[in-house]
């Protein structure tokens, strides 16, 4: 049998001595084949072992991380608060890009305090509190230990998947919702709220909130995100202020970045 070769005299590979590089997981007595799948696809996930590298707790932190980057609201100095912050990835570069631990010499020491329903592990220069956001007096708790202003609202939160995305939309959105009643209650003018959100339309209420009450409003799929994940992220930026949604009503602009 004669080599096929392609012009130029290189020959054309079979591709029959290459190797599949992926992992592959055999099922096993007893686990759900999604379980084997969701198990396949995080040992060949490029941000889970980058995320066990740089010793970050998931491969979340990328996503904030990358936000940031473009976006740039973690500045060294500012007061964030980390809502659904398990397992706390947001948290761990949220320290680091504040200074919360005030290793940056000549630059102002922030704060990060997260919150969330489970128990998270203590992070080095980060306050975190177990409490269900949406239990009653929730918000008021988190308002007495933040005792002041926030620069920065982010939230992950996202509620157990029912297996029905509109459910799961609708679920999330009202997740966001509380979020966002409580930034509005505590960022300082000029300020930042992000929020994960499912794409799905029931959010489209939400945005015109957004835009009404901060002075740029961007909707983001950054890489870290999955391809096939229905997620985005809005990044409100330049928080008008308490009682400025009225004024805001009138402006032409709409202020709204569409998906990149």
């Amino acid at each position: 049998m004669t080599d096929k070769k392609k012009p130029g005299g290189e020959r054309k590979s079979s591709g029959r001595g290459q190797r599949d590089l992926r992992v592959r997981v055999k099922s096993a007595k007893g686990r759900k084949l999604s379980s084997t799948l969701w198990l396949e696809r995080q040992l060949n996930d490029p941000y889970v072992a980058r995320a066990k590298r740089d010793g970050y707790r998931g491969r979340a932190a990328y996503k904030i991380l990358e936000l940031d980057d473009k976006y740039r609201f973690l500045v060294p100095g500012a007061r964030v608060v980390d809502l659904g912050c398990a397992p706390g990835g947001w948290c761990q570069i949220a320290v680091g890009r504040v200074n919360a631990l005030g290793e940056k010499s000549g630059k102002k020491v922030g704060r990060v305090l997260g919150v969330d329903l489970q128990e998270v592990d203590p992070i080095a220069g980060a306050e975190i509190h177990q409490l269900d956001f949406l239990a009653d007096g929730a918000d008021d708790q988190v308002k007495a230990w933040l005792g002041g202003r926030a620069d920065v609202v982010m939230s992950d939160m996202a509620a157990a998947s029912s297996g029905h995305k509109g459910t799961d939309h609708l679920r999330i959105v009202a997740l966001i919702e509380a979020a966002l009643a409580f930034a509005f209650d505590v960022l300082e003018p000029g300020g930042t709220f992000v929020a994960k959100v499912l794409a799905g339309g029931a959010e489209n209420e939400m945005q015109a909130l957004l835009k009404r009450n901060f002075r740029k409003v961007a909707n983001v799929k950054p890489p870290a995100s999955r391809s096939d994940s229905s997620e985005k992220f809005v990044v409100a930026q330049g928080f008008r202020g308490n009682g400025a949604a009225d004024a805001a009503l009138d402006e032409d602009d709409d202020g709204v970045d569409r998906l990149d």
